[in-house]
């Protein structure tokens, strides 16, 4: 008798073994690790891919203006859509794991300043732009971690990394590197003492509401009430419901966010700054930050354009209020956020970081002559 028969005349399916929990683990767990290998070689060929795309196949002069922000917008488009799916998933499968209110409870009360220290901090090792912080900020909401302690990692993930700071090091110097850390961790932690001082979690948007209100364990309890340890399979049901639906809100604002930014990358010169705002005039911070919002850019990419603008004669205060501002704050950020936070937050928000970042650059150019 075949394999076939003998599985027929036992009466269990060849794949039976599929369905049951063991099984299905094994299978999930295969997939997903096929899975992680692909959206890794994806990702991590991004680049090359847009640069051979638009400069190869398209036939675009590499120094042309819609080149470059042609391959900017299909980088970044890409790269953020990615990194959306990808950790929205990760977060959700974890937050589905999590004791919420055990976790609230420890950054909440006592430790609230601690919490709005350590979300700064694990922003400033986040490798992520202003826009790929995103999908993290979402995650850390949803799991009704505080606005204040997220908006704390929000603010800071796009002012501080480890690149960053070692391109800042070598190439203007301890000093000045120093100090642009520690009021990039600054900003953070008094942002998010404002924005829990103003209560910012009422102004998020219903859905986020709902979500923060329907944690999983709230769905599975046994007979006394308790939350119950959840299977692999639920918790990928929930993180998957999860990631698909908040992907669909935000993907089209995405494509035109980065579409946006990526115009003005392309197209607007570095060197008009420092023709019209090299006065040292005290008006010309403020106007640098709200300048500069339009603008899109990592911390990475931004170091070079500070120290290009210090040679060209723009005071320190004035370089380091537009370089935070074009990294912390953009047009593709807001559009984004727009999904996420109310009119009023985001004013809120906004509003935040060009009053410390104006209040930096004043500092620096006060301090400048003695760095």
């Amino acid at each position: 008798m075949n394999a076939k028969n003998t599985a027929c005349c036992s009466g269990t399916k060849p794949n039976a073994h599929l369905n049951t929990p063991r099984g299905w683990n094994t299978k999930y767990l295969t997939v997903m690790t096929a899975l992680a290998a692909l959206w890794w070689l994806a990702y991590s060929r991004i680049l090359p891919a847009s640069h051979r795309l638009v400069f190869g196949l398209l036939g675009m002069a590499p120094d042309s203006h819609l080149g470059a922000a042609l391959e900017f917008f299909i980088y970044d488009t890409v790269k953020i859509l990615l990194l959306l799916a990808a950790l929205i998933y990760a977060i959700a499968w974890v937050r589905a794991s999590l004791n919420i209110e055990r976790v609230r409870d420890y950054l909440a009360g006592k430790r609230r300043g601690l919490g709005y220290f350590l979300g700064a901090l694990f922003g400033s090792v986040t490798p992520f732009c202003s826009c790929s912080s995103i999908p993290l900020f979402l995650g850390f909401t949803m799991a009704r971690i505080p606005v204040g302690i997220t908006m704390s990692f929000l603010i800071t993930s796009p002012l501080i990394n480890e690149i960053a700071v070692v391109l800042l090091w070598g190439l203007l110097g301890w000093k000045f590197t120093a100090i642009y850390v520690a009021v990039g961790m600054a900003a953070g932690v008094i942002g998010g003492f404002v924005m829990d001082g103003i209560r910012a979690e009422r102004w998020l948007q219903p859905f986020i509401m709902e979500s923060m209100n329907n944690a999983p364990a709230q769905r599975y309890v046994n007979e006394s009430g308790q939350a119950r340890k959840l299977t692999i399979r639920q918790r990928h049901i929930f993180a998957y419901g999860e990631m698909t639906s908040i992907f669909r809100r935000v993907w089209k604002w995405v494509i035109i966010g980065v579409g946006t930014g990526a115009a003005l990358h392309g197209f607007v010169p570095e060197n008009w700054f420092a023709e019209h705002l090299g006065t040292g005039e005290w008006w010309s911070v403020p106007a640098a930050v709200l300048l500069a919002i339009p603008l899109y850019s990592n911390v990475t990419g931004i170091v070079p354009v500070m120290e290009s603008l210090l040679v060209k004669g723009l005071p320190a205060g004035t370089t380091m209020a537009f370089c935070m501002s074009a990294v912390a704050a953009s047009i593709p950020e807001v559009m984004m956020l727009r999904q996420i936070m109310t009119i009023r937050l985001q004013a809120a928000f906004i509003g935040y970081l060009w009053v410390i970042f104006t209040l930096t650059g004043w500092l620096f150019n006060f301090l400048g002559p003695y760095l």
